[in-house]
C-alpha cells in the first residue's frame, strides 16, 4: 500500500526504533493506522530528499509537539469523492482507511436507502456497493445507481458474483476479503477512466 519495500521497513524499525508494530501469534508485523500513517510520512520526507535519519527526526519533534500528521493525497486542486455502501461496519472502517489513505474523501453508508441518499446529495465519481447489504440489495442498488446515470460502480462481495454484478451495471467486481493493494488499484483504475470521460465532456460542451 505504501511502496514502501519490508526490507526497508524493518531497517528503519531496527535502526531508529520509532515506529515499532506489534506481532501477530505468528510473527507477522501489524501496524496501526497511525504507523502507517507516520510510515507514510517518512516516505514522503525521503522522497523530498530527506536521509532516512532526518525524516525519523523531524516526525520524532512532529509526535512531540502534538501535531497530527496529514496526508495530502492529490496535488492538483481536486479530491475525488467515493461512496461506499457497506453492510458490515468493521470491513466498512478497514475500507474506508485504505481509501482516505490515498487522498480520496468518502461517503459511508450502511444501508441501501442512505446510499441512495448520499448518492443523490454528493454524486460522487464512485460508488463501490457491497452485493448483500440491506439483506442482499446491493445488485439492484448497482442498477438503480446506473439508472442515475451514475460514475463508475465497483461490486464488492464475499460471494463469488462476478457474473451478477455484471449484470447488475458494475463496472467491476471484487470477491471479499479484499487485497488491498488490489482493491486501492481497482479503484484508481475506475476513478482514471472516469475522469477521462468527464474531461471529454467538458472539452466537448
Amino acid at each position: 500500500m505504501l511502496g514502501i519495500p519490508a526490507a526497508t521497513i524493518r531497517n528503519w524499525e531496527e535502526r531508529y526504533e520509532t515506529i515499532v508494530p506489534e506481532r501477530s501469534p505468528g510473527g507477522h508485523r501489524l501496524y496501526s493506522r497511525d504507523q502507517m500513517e507516520r510510515l507514510r510520512f517518512i516516505a514522503a520526507e525521503v522522497s523530498r530528499g530527506l536521509s532516512a535519519a532526518d525524516a525519523h527526526r523531524l516526525l520524532a519533534e512532529q509526535s512531540e509537539r502534538g501535531h497530527h500528521l496529514v496526508h495530502e493525497g492529490r496535488t492538483d486542486g481536486t479530491r475525488l469523492l467515493v461512496l461506499l455502501a457497506e453492510r458490515d461496519p468493521v470491513a466498512a472502517d478497514l475500507a474506508e482507511f485504505f481509501l482516505r489513505t490515498e487522498g480520496y474523501d468518502v461517503h459511508l453508508a450502511l444501508a441501501v436507502g442512505d446510499a441512495e441518499e448520499r448518492w443523490l446529495e454528493s454524486r460522487p465519481q464512485l460508488a463501490i456497493v457491497e452485493l448483500m447489504i440491506s439483506g442482499g440489495q446491493g445488485a439492484e442498488l448497482c442498477r438503480r445507481l446506473k439508472q442515475h446515470d451514475a460514475g463508475a460502480v465497483l461490486a464488492i462481495s464475499v460471494l463469488q458474483a462476478r457474473d451478477e454484478a455484471l449484470a447488475a451495471g458494475a463496472d467491476a467486481f471484487l470477491q471479499k476479503p479484499l487485497d488491498p493493494l488490489e482493491f486501492v488499484s481497482t479503484v484508481k483504475d475506475l476513478l482514471g477512466a472516469s475522469a477521462l470521460v468527464a474531461r471529454r465532456e467538458q472539452e466537448r460542451a
